[in-house]
């Protein structure tokens, strides 16, 4: 073979295998973190220590008005799974499940399964890890085998609830994988190597408890934070002319609460300590779990989810934990870096937790079943100043929510109504709904309210 016939034979040869990989399927590395409000570097935050969430933020784009449909775990998730928006009679609470609510849904890995990718699971996706699993992952869904509430410190068990759950905060010196979220991230990371062997494309769902309570972390993580100058929430009050239908989470009272006052500054600080803490732990998994897919040379064509399934009020209006249709606990992280979109950008578009199916979907290519609610918003990704949605809603229990650019509004089934200016009033510590000077508005976000609850309700599954 001559000189010119082997120079055009390995020009053609590079020029196909660069073709092959530009066609190459998209895989997705989704990370699910457990009560993770946008309390990071990447949002703003001056205090919370979240250096590795904040680097892939620095690769994609976070989204600043990102909205879960229930503020509960299992609700949240089996509706962002499904891509299908909550009813009064559907994803309710905790133990909600797709099998059981939706069970004709197809689930996102579902999608992606029978598209002929390697769908897995590590830690927790859906709440309950049986949920459609046969026909969501291609192997069952892998537990750290480490309960969230076991503890390492003899003193944490002593402490007992009435339920009896221990000590709601542990601080001992101890690695990453003595708690389950460690082992979840050394799971995770054992997969990705298999398939950096396999070659197949994959759908790999990393889900980590923390900082969901209690507030179990490795020393390291607590000694981030100096507790006597991390600063209380400026508003531990409740909202002004607040109906009396609203009211905070109970949860933590499910743990032990040891010698300290609820309210009190010590019982504040404390709390805030371990969310902190707890946030710079799995902060620090994710930054492992990332640093993998790099080092295996994955990362420029896998597409990246960091999620949070709900917000949490760490003492605004006296509340701790979610369950309220409030701004806390409605709000949450959302930051995604894809293969050729945008990289550091930041977004006010308003983004449903629904709308990250058909988005996953579009960007690998993939149809989207006819039961998906939700929006692609893959026109952001390529451009973050642009929109999708005119509002996000939301619902708990006798409660019915939608949120605007610039109101959240509320009505409870007893006819109650809350109204807020998130422009003049971000906080939330003023219910306007009965102040005339909003009576436009009002009306408006009603008649927004009753679209959305016909649109959740027009799906039967």
């Amino acid at each position: 073979m001559k000189k010119i016939e082997i120079l055009i034979w390995v020009v053609g040869l590079m020029a196909s295998t660069a073709m092959a990989q530009e066609k190459a399927p998209p895989n997705v590395l989704f990370i699910a973190i457990d009560d993770l409000r946008p309390e990071l570097g990447c949002y703003g935050d001056t205090i919370v220590k979240s250096p590795n969430i904040d680097k892939l933020a620095s690769q994609g784009v976070v989204f600043n008005r990102a909205y879960c449909q229930v503020p509960v775990c299992g609700a949240s998730r089996a509706s962002m799974m499904s891509g299908i928006l909550p009813t009064k009679t559907r994803f309710v609470n905790y133990l909600a499940k797709v099998d059981k609510d939706t069970p004709g849904a197809i689930t996102m890995a579902q999608v992606f399964k029978e598209a002929g990718y390697t769908t897995l699971a590590n830690g927790k996706i859906f709440h309950t890890s049986s949920d459609t699993a046969e026909r969501s992952w291609s192997r069952p869904v892998k537990s750290p085998g480490i309960s969230h509430t076991a503890s390492l410190d003899p003193a944490s068990a002593e402490v007992k609830s009435k339920n009896g759950h221990g000590l709601f905060y542990e601080c001992v010196d101890a690695p990453d994988n003595a708690y389950g979220d460690g082992v979840v991230a050394e799971h995770t990371i054992a997969d990705l190597q298999k398939l950096k062997e396999s070659g197949e494309p994959f759908f790999l769902a990393c889900g980590f408890i923390r900082p969901h309570l209690p507030f179990y972390a490795p020393k390291q993580y607590w000694d981030l934070y100096d507790e006597a100058t991390i600063p209380l929430a400026s508003n531990p009050y409740r909202p002004r002319n607040a109906p009396k239908s609203l009211r905070g989470s109970g949860e933590f009272k499910g743990y032990g609460l040891g010698d300290f006052k609820v309210g009190s500054d010590a019982f504040q600080r404390k709390m805030r300590h371990g969310y902190f803490a707890s946030t710079s732990y799995v902060d620090k998994l994710t930054g492992d779990v990332l640093n993998e897919l790099e080092r295996l040379g994955l990362a420029d064509n896998t597409i990246v989810v960091v999620w949070g399934d709900h917000g949490w009020h760490l003492g605004e209006h006296t509340f701790w934990g979610k369950h309220n249709t409030m701004h806390n606990a409605l709000r949450v992280p959302l930051i995604v870096k894809a293969p050729g979109k945008f990289e550091g950008g930041k977004s006010d578009a308003l983004i449903q937790n629904v709308d990250i199916f058909p988005t996953l979907c579009s960007l690998a290519r993939l149809d989207v079943p006819e039961s998906v609610q939700g929006t692609s918003f893959e026109a952001v990704l390529d451009d973050p100043t642009s929109s999708i949605n005119e509002s996000a809603y939301a619902r708990f229990k006798g409660a019915d929510a939608v949120v605007t650019d610039r109101f959240n509004y509320t009505r409870y089934e007893n006819g109650e109504e809350m109204l807020f200016d998130l422009q003049k009033d971000p906080q939330e510590n003023q219910n306007v709904a009965n102040n005339p000077e909003y009576s436009k508005a009002l009306k408006g976000m009603q008649s927004l309210l009753k679209q959305q609850i016909a649109k959740a309700e027009a799906v039967s599954l």
